[in-house]
Formats: structure tokens, sequence, C-alpha cells
């Protein structure tokens, strides 16, 4: 008589099986999460998307268990896709995001799972610890009760922060300090962290290039490589080097120059900044 299959034996029945949908608009985000459920032997990824009405209408039609939730994605944000999900049949929802942890007091207020940005594993494995009891215990109306939780929370910040100028939580030496976007002068992606300039000061947060530049959309932010991102209101100095790549003196002093996949989108942006004759 032949033994079991040991990877029948392992795996879950299909009424434990979790459903999931990932929405984010980064693809590397997407990936990430698809990377870290496919480790976890009861969640079944059924869809990833973009962009958020292409989500909603994959989730209308086939209601997931559990949505990965990116807040900040283009056409329908993460809080609008999430008031818009029909209350019969509401997911788990994991908000994905990259605020800083300043703003995520709304998501400890109404005990709704959240993934900082960037997340490792263990992150992950808490907070998918955390959905499963959930899954097992809370009902749909106290799941219906905490998404409304949030969504006030959120829009409490949102009206005590209204005066304020945006701002990016940084850590420079042992202590955090919030910096107001408009006092950035560079950031530079370093690996799983960028380095933020402000002055003759450097500071570090958890992010991704890509991640910061969104935080810093309020201000005229130009890409010059792959690696940096320069704050226009902030150059005080321009020239170029021999292969005609563009050399940036910001106020602080710092000296950034951009490279030669980037030197036509420079040229072009820097193009629409001369004063020309009518």
């Amino acid at each position: 008589m032949g033994g079991a299959d040991p990877s029948a034996l392992a795996a879950p029945p299909a009424s434990a099986m979790i459903d999931v949908i990932i929405v984010d608009d980064e693809p590397a985000a997407r990936r990430t999460l698809r990377e870290c459920c496919a480790k976890e032997a009861d969640l079944h990824v059924v869809g990833e998307y973009g962009d958020g009405r292409a989500a909603l209408e994959a989730i209308r039609a086939r209601p997931p268990d559990l949505l990965f939730l990116d807040i900040q994605i283009e056409s329908v944000d993460g809080i609008t896709l999430a008031r818009s999900l029909e209350a019969e049949t509401l997911p788990l929802i994991v908000f994905v995001t990259a605020y800083d942890r300043y703003a995520l007091d709304a998501f400890e207020v109404s005990a709704t799972d959240y993934l900082l940005k960037p997340f490792d594993d263990q992150r992950f494995r808490d907070t998918l610890a955390r959905v499963r009891r959930r899954r097992g215990t809370e009902s749909l109306t106290q799941r219906q009760a905490g998404l409304m939780a949030l969504m006030t929370q959120l829009e409490r910040n949102v009206q005590a922060l209204a005066g304020a100028g945006p701002r990016i939580l940084a850590e420079s030496g042992s202590r955090m300090h919030l910096l107001d976007v408009a006092d950035v002068e560079l950031v530079e992606g370093d690996r799983n962290y960028v380095k933020v300039t402000i002055g003759r000061e450097i500071f570090h947060a958890r992010s991704t290039l890509q991640q910061a530049e969104k935080s810093l959309q309020t201000q005229p932010i130009l890409r010059i490589s792959r690696s940096c991102l320069v704050n226009v209101n902030h150059v005080h100095e321009l020239s170029r080097t021999p292969r005609g790549d563009f050399i940036f003196v910001v106020d602080g002093g710092s000296t950034v120059t951009s490279s030669e996949g980037y030197r036509e989108s420079v040229r072009e942006y820097l193009r629409r900044l001369k004063i020309s004759p009518e």
C-alpha cells in the first residue's frame, strides 16, 4: 500500500483557501505581494491590477476573500475604491501604503490592517496572521464598521493637516524628524532607503525613490537619473559636463549630475523654463 502524497497532506482544504486580489500601480510592489502570497499555502491570488477602475470592476464581478489595496493608485485611489465596494461582499482589506508613520494613526485607531512600504517577509506574515484571526472571528458588520472608522479618522487627519504643508518622516542619527517637503533639496536612492538632503543636513527614510517622488508631488521635482530627484525650487546653479550632462548645485551646496539616460528629459524640462521673446 503506497504512502500518502506529502504535498496533498500539506494542502489546506478548499474551504480554508483565501482568494486574494492585489491592487497597486507599481509593478514591483505587485510582484513583491505576489511572491509573499505564493509562500502561503492557503492564499490563492485570483487577480492583480495596476488600475483602480479595472480593479473595482473585477472585485464586483468576483469578490475576493482578501484585498491588498494600495492607497495611492492612479484613476481611482484606494480609499475611494474601498468606499465603492459592495457592503454585502466586503472582503478583508489590507491597505498597502507608503505614508509615513505620522499618518498611520488612522489605521491603528480603526484596527484595520496595513502594510507600510517597503515591508519584509516577517511584517507580511504578522499582518497575515491578524487577517486569518479576523477571518475566523469578525462578522461582516464588524468589518464594515472598521472600514467606516478608518474613513472617518482619515478625514479628520486630512482636516487637521489642511493648514500645514505636506511632511515626511525621516531619520538623522537616532532621532526621527518631520520634514516639510518644500524644504527638501535632493532625494537619492540607496537600496531600501532614500537619502534626503536639506541644506547641509542629511536624513534617511525607509522608502523607494518612486514612493518618495509621490510624497513630494506638491513640489517641482525633476528626476535626473535612476537614483536622484532634484527639487527645482532649490537649484542655485546649473552647468554642463563635456559630454552634455547637467550639473545641479542646490542651495545647501550639494552637487549632483544627470545621467545619460535622462539627458533628453532634463534638457526638455529646462527648455520650458527659458524666457523666450514673443
